[in-house]
């Protein structure tokens, strides 16, 4: 039986701290996991810009509730989950995504937690568990699932290496760059054609 484990943002949803960036002014956010392949570096970045600035979570999730999914995200999830399983695996967290997952018809998803203050101000993060996408592609492995991933960042990698079959999609080309062995998709339909064959599906 096979699997797949999406990333969320870049692949069906836009960058989330990149539109913070725009609405708030602060080009600093535009910073993702593309650019920095150290989380804890790049949340700790994030979370002092954040007390910096004056910036809540409040103020962040009016950004997210003003985004919509990617153009054909939501076509293309339709005809995956009519295929095989599928999951989203993000490093996003839970106070961010859920209005996308809602969107994408309410899939399972695995992601973490924020720590906000009284005030409202992100202060912290608790992640799932270390290297939690490996984490993920191991767990299901173990139930005997065969596993595709597919993602488009440095923080990806733990599942795209761990995983039966990868993928990236829309990849910057600093990734492509350090990463050459994996196949590269740009749109859905080319996405789709590649796991058609991978799953066995028309």
């Amino acid at each position: 039986m096979n699997i797949i484990c999406f990333d969320m943002e870049g692949v069906f949803t836009p960058e989330i701290w990149v539109n913070v960036a725009k609405k708030t002014g602060v080009s600093e956010l535009t910073r993702t996991t593309r650019d920095e392949p150290d989380y804890d570096k790049l949340m700790q970045f994030r979370i002092a810009l954040l007390k910096k600035h004056g910036i809540r979570l409040s103020d962040i999730q009016e950004v997210i509730g003003s985004l919509e999914l990617l153009p054909g995200a939501r076509e293309f999830f339709d005809w995956v989950r009519s295929q095989t399983q599928a999951i989203i695996v993000t490093d996003s967290f839970v106070e961010f995504a859920m209005p996308f997952i809602r969107k994408l018809g309410n899939p399972l998803v695995l992601c973490h937690n924020l720590v906000v203050s009284s005030d409202g101000m992100i202060t912290g993060y608790h992640l799932r568990q270390e290297d939690p996408k490996r984490q993920v592609v191991k767990a299901f492995q173990l139930l005997k699932y065969t596993v595709i991933a597919i993602g488009d960042s440095y923080n990806d990698m733990g599942m795209i290496q761990q995983a039966d079959h990868s993928i990236f999609y829309r990849p910057p080309d600093n990734v492509i760059r350090d990463y050459p062995d994996y196949p590269v998709t740009r749109t859905y339909d080319e996405l789709k054609k590649r796991l058609s064959n991978m799953i066995g599906s028309e």
